[in-house]
């Protein structure tokens, strides 16, 4: 829970930075967590260095110029990063990006979700259900679909905090527990 915390918190005050700076230049710090993330997850030493104490935060600093040299990150980007290397935070890095990434949906208005259903859905019946949530949301709405044959039929949403189980195994699941209490 802790480590949640000081992630907010870093990402809070990278975001209150580069707000100053406008909404293009939050979204260009963005793309560069982003492939900053992509290169950690493609590369899971990468983030075993960041977490490991043995390694001096010298070699953590000279890890990340090179990284940033490669990947061509912003200046600002690298030196929050090698803030982080300075705090020991490094190893928290995944979760900054996240909350990060919160905020910058938060002050574009984006709300983020998943839609499983049991059985994939094509490309033109996800942008009609995308549509009509964002309609009933009156907000930007970015969906992930996902498959889950254990739901049988029907879909499971989870938007934000919200949740709606409209699987049929959950359906089923009622109908027993009511058949049982002989209702």
């Amino acid at each position: 829970m802790t480590g949640n915390i000081a992630a907010r918190r870093y990402a809070r005050a990278l975001f209150a930075l580069g707000k100053n700076s406008g909404l293009p230049e939050l979204e260009a710090w963005s793309a560069d967590l982003a492939s900053l993330r992509a290169a950690a997850s493609q590369s899971p030493d990468l983030l075993r260095v960041f977490r490991n104490p043995i390694f001096s935060t010298d070699e953590k600093k000279r890890v990340l110029e090179q990284l940033a040299a490669g990947l061509g990150l912003k200046a600002p980007v690298l030196n929050f990063c090698l803030l982080l290397a300075d705090k020991g935070r490094l190893g928290e890095i995944e979760a900054i990006i996240s909350a990060f990434d919160s905020l910058l949906d938060e002050e574009k208005g984006v709300l983020r979700g998943e839609l499983y259903t049991a059985v994939p859905l094509d490309q033109a019946r996800q942008a009609e259900i995308s549509a009509r949530l964002e309609a009933q949301l009156k907000r930007s709405l970015v969906l992930e679909f996902g498959v889950k044959p254990e739901i049988l039929g029907g879909f499971v949403l989870k938007v934000g905090d919200l949740m709606q189980d409209a699987g049929l195994k959950a359906q089923l699941s009622i109908l027993k527990d009511t058949i049982k209490r002989g209702e």
